[in-house]
């Protein structure tokens, strides 16, 4: 990323740092429960399968819901971002958050493999609901910039040293640009370009 100049902040969309996560964690927990469904583990696979089922729907459900006070309380008092600001591609803020969560990512993926030794299929499926949520959760911020037609930044120094907690104790405030601004749309999804005609 480049410098900020003249006393300009990097930034990051608060969106693309809540969705970076979501398609990793998908991912790797419909992989561990495929793998899973060939283990019969010490439950069997019809409990594993019950099991999973419900905590995916508990961990989606609670990831995408989590802490949204706090976003609406950042997202309400943001202020308009300066003009030497400088905005991060949404490609960077991502690398910058897979890479600082990757050894957590593999340790989960592990768990959730070895798990189904003892339930099956369940520890990939609350793997992918945390994945779920965080997608939801992403969605709903979307929501929120299309209807004030603002997107939300947050200063890359203020985010935990992964890359992640955009909504931490240490993040004092979001900042706000217009809704074209940046390469990501309103939710954190890459910006489609318009088809040349």
């Amino acid at each position: 990323m480049a410098r900020a100049a003249r006393g300009g902040q990097g930034l990051a969309r608060v969106a693309v740092v809540v969705r970076a996560g979501a398609a990793p964690l998908w991912w790797l927990g419909v992989c561990a429960a495929a793998i899973g469904l060939l283990v019969p583990g010490l439950t069997g696979r019809r409990i594993g399968v019950l099991a999973g089922a419900a905590l995916f729907i508990v961990a989606t459900a609670v990831v995408a819901t989590a802490r949204r006070k706090r976003y609406r309380v950042l997202a309400g008092a943001a202020a308009r971002a300066g003009k030497h600001d400088v905005l991060q591609d949404r490609a960077v803020t991502v690398r910058v958050w897979r890479r600082g969560h990757r050894w957590w990512l593999l340790g989960a993926a592990v768990v959730a493999l070895l798990s189904s030794f003892a339930v099956p299929v369940a520890g990939g499926l609350l793997l992918a609901g945390v994945g779920a949520g965080l997608r939801l959760k992403a969605a709903w911020l979307g929501r929120r910039e299309r209807d004030a037609d603002t997107l939300l930044w947050v200063r890359v120094d203020w985010l935990a040293r992964d890359g992640g907690r955009p909504a931490a104790p240490s993040v004092k405030g979001y900042r706000a640009t217009g809704i074209a601004a940046g390469d990501a749309a309103p939710g954190g999804a890459r910006r489609r370009t318009a088809a040349l005609v």
